[in-house]
């Protein structure tokens, strides 16, 4: 997988984290340990492709 597309991967990846966490906070009674465990999920996929850009 060459490095672009592996990067282009993280980023789909964050956009569906996004979209779960959209979706998650809008319920009526959000769960925020699931809320939690989203963000770190979004947080190390941007960690990594800052790693992989710099």
């Amino acid at each position: 997988m060459s490095v672009q597309s592996h990067i282009e991967a993280l980023t789909a990846k964050h956009a569906a984290l996004e979209q779960e966490l959209h979706l998650e906070t809008r319920r009526p009674a959000p769960d925020d340990s699931v809320v939690a465990d989203i963000k770190r999920r979004k947080l190390e996929i941007k960690d990594e492709i800052n790693r992989i850009t710099h």
